[in-house]
């Protein structure tokens, strides 16, 4: 079994630096896992944010919040995609088992009845680093939700379909392509507007807090835009990791539909991910109503680019019933 001199230390503002070097360093963070990123969150959640400690040294780091919706869960993080024990390697193993055992007596000792884990998708890690979904078998966690995702694989990428060949051709006939962050407030427009017609929703994050994030991150996230007679009317938001691209936000409105004006923003931004050194480039999940509900259209639109799926596994940790 691994040491036992393993602590789980609360995150407190003081630990920021010592926290994002951690992530800096990891086999498997990604700017989700940094403070930078977690902080523009603001008091939107009550943190439970931990840190692994072994011997007076940081081995790994835990992004989470109280659950929202239910005070007795935690969640690795309501506040992102993804969350995940995140290390720079040492926390393999049984080391990982015994990280996972401390956080979840840990969270148990300060009234918390379950953890809801969201497992780093094996692609965001620069080596394998899958210890801890082995841990969670072991502790008896539950896979109570999965996603799927659709990404590229950009040094074997299969040929595009045939649809989207077609759509390509005559996208590029009437776009113009942009990389100019100035035009984040009519990308937005777009985005807010297809999000409320197509699924009666609104966006994750405000304009605001997307303008924070891109002055933070200038180097990882970015804009590519359609314009269609000099008016932006298709685009996506990227968000740039160490091995992935992933398109966070993705819209057209309806005259950029008529044009296939999304597959010219794909094109470009594809091979620019690919010259970029990027090993993939995920489009994202398409699934409704907690993973039951594949959006197949969706879902094949992403494929004939030349993707496949990657899955998004969310585990709870009972620990009542824990092993």
């Amino acid at each position: 079994m691994a040491p036992v001199s393993l602590q789980i230390i609360p995150y407190a503002p003081d630990a920021e630096l010592a926290w994002d070097d951690c992530c800096a360093g990891a086999v498997n963070a990604t700017l989700l896992h940094t403070r930078r990123f977690l902080g523009y969150h603001g008091d939107r959640f009550i943190d439970a944010s931990t840190m692994i400690v072994d011997a007076g040294q940081v081995r790994g780091v835990f992004p989470a919040a109280q659950s929202p919706a239910d005070p007795k869960l935690v969640v690795s993080h309501p506040g992102a995609t993804y969350g995940g024990v995140v290390h720079q390697g040492w926390l393999s193993g049984t080391r990982m088992l015994a990280a996972l055992t401390a956080l979840a007596a840990h969270y148990q000792s300060r009234g918390y009845q379950s953890l809801l884990y969201k497992v780093i998708p094996h692609i965001y890690a620069s080596a394998p680093a899958q210890d801890d979904v082995y841990a969670l078998f072991r502790l008896g966690a539950k896979r109570v939700r999965c996603d799927l995702s659709c990404a590229l694989d950009l040094a074997r990428r299969q040929p595009l379909d045939v649809q989207r060949r077609r759509g390509l051709k005559k996208a590029q006939k009437v776009v113009t392509l942009s990389r100019d962050p100035s035009h984040l407030g009519a990308l937005w427009a777009v985005i807010a507007d297809n999000l409320a017609r197509k699924h009666g929703a609104k966006p994750v994050h405000s304009p605001a807090e997307l303008a924070l994030l891109m002055d933070r991150f200038p180097h990882h996230i970015a804009l590519r835009c359609a314009l269609i007679a000099g008016q932006v009317q298709a685009g996506v938001v990227v968000f740039k990791t160490s091995t992935v691209w992933h398109a966070q936000y993705i819209a057209a409105s309806e005259s950029a539909y008529t044009v296939s004006a999304l597959d010219a923003v794909f094109d470009a931004v594809i091979q620019e991910a690919q010259l970029s050194g990027a090993s993939y480039f995920d489009f994202g999940i398409s699934n409704e109503q907690d993973g039951q509900v594949l959006n197949d259209g969706l879902y094949r639109f992403k494929s004939g680019f030349g993707g496949g799926g990657v899955a998004h596994e969310f585990y709870e940790i009972n620990f009542a019933h824990a092993r």
